[in-house]
């Protein structure tokens, strides 16, 4: 009679197969969360503005208020809308400029007359400036100095009060405060 061979099938043991699973799904969900982080912290880029050297000054012919805006977030900014103690600034009241890459402005912004602001202004303080037309585009890392004429409702009576600034963009709005000056 012959002898039949018997072949043992011969796997893996349950232990050592679940301890791959184990293994190889831990991997997978670090490489996913890995990605995951990656992704996130190298796209999702914020907004970040700060409103400094803010300043308001009025007199006899009228009110000056003045801003510099700092573009510190990873996106480039369309400004939307400036409002003084809470009104709207028409844009043709609006005079700006773009301070150039890798330039500090360390001074006050100066005290401008009412009467200075008109279509003819050119520099002021040694720098030209443009009326705005519209929204007001601001490049990540830039800066931008502003000046408004006549802000609605700050008056020679308010010399002394605090009155606000505030800049809107399409995701958030910045407040800043001062108190309003004598332009004389």
């Amino acid at each position: 009679m012959q002898a039949r061979r018997v072949y043992a099938r011969r796997g893996l043991a349950q232990v050592v197969t679940t301890l791959l699973l184990l293994v190889f799904s831990v991997l997978l969900s670090g490489i996913a969360i890995y990605y995951s982080v990656n992704i996130v912290s190298t796209r999702l880029q914020t907004e970040d503005v700060r409103l400094t050297k803010e300043k308001v000054w009025a007199n006899s012919t009228g009110a000056v208020a003045a801003l510099k805006i700092q573009n510190l977030g990873g996106r480039d900014i369309l400004i939307d809308k400036i409002e003084v103690r809470g009104v709207e600034s028409s844009w043709n009241t609006v005079w700006f400029h773009r301070v150039n890459e890798g330039s500090v402005v360390s001074g006050e912004m100066n005290v401008t007359s009412y009467a200075l602001l008109d279509a003819s202004i050119e520099t002021i303080d040694g720098r030209n400036y443009t009326q705005a037309l519209a929204d007001i585009p601001l490049a990540s890392g830039r800066d931008l100095l502003l000046y408004i004429k006549g802000p609605d409702n700050v008056q020679v009576d308010d010399i002394g009060t605090t009155v606000s600034i505030s800049m809107f963009t399409i995701n958030a709005q910045y407040v800043t405060e001062c108190n309003v000056k004598s332009a004389t």
